[in-house]
């Protein structure tokens, strides 16, 4: 499992979006990467959450109006986001 997930965070490393985000972290089989960025003197929540379906690496970004005053609870609050998007939607998020 823990080759999987390295496999997909060199995937998505690729092509210099390392460093963009925080550290990728697994939940129920998926992996989810928080991209907070700069906006309006906060943080916006915002993330990418990618899961390998059948070999192939399914990828679904999301981008939410609330900001944050650090990058850290942009962070936290983009991880909160996207685990509540993997129990409501599952693998419909890739369809």
């Amino acid at each position: 499992m823990a080759s999987l997930f390295k496999a997909l965070w060199q995937r998505l490393t690729a092509g210099g979006i390392a460093g963009a985000g925080a550290e990728p972290l697994e939940y129920n089989g998926y992996l989810i990467r928080p991209t907070p960025y700069a906006r309006g003197g906060g943080y916006q929540t915002c993330g990418v959450i990618t899961k390998e379906v059948a070999g192939d690496v399914k990828e679904h970004r999301f981008v939410r109006a609330e900001t944050h005053p650090s990058r850290d609870a942009a962070i936290e609050f983009s991880v909160a986001k996207a685990k509540q998007l993997i129990d409501e939607q599952g693998d419909r998020l890739f369809g």
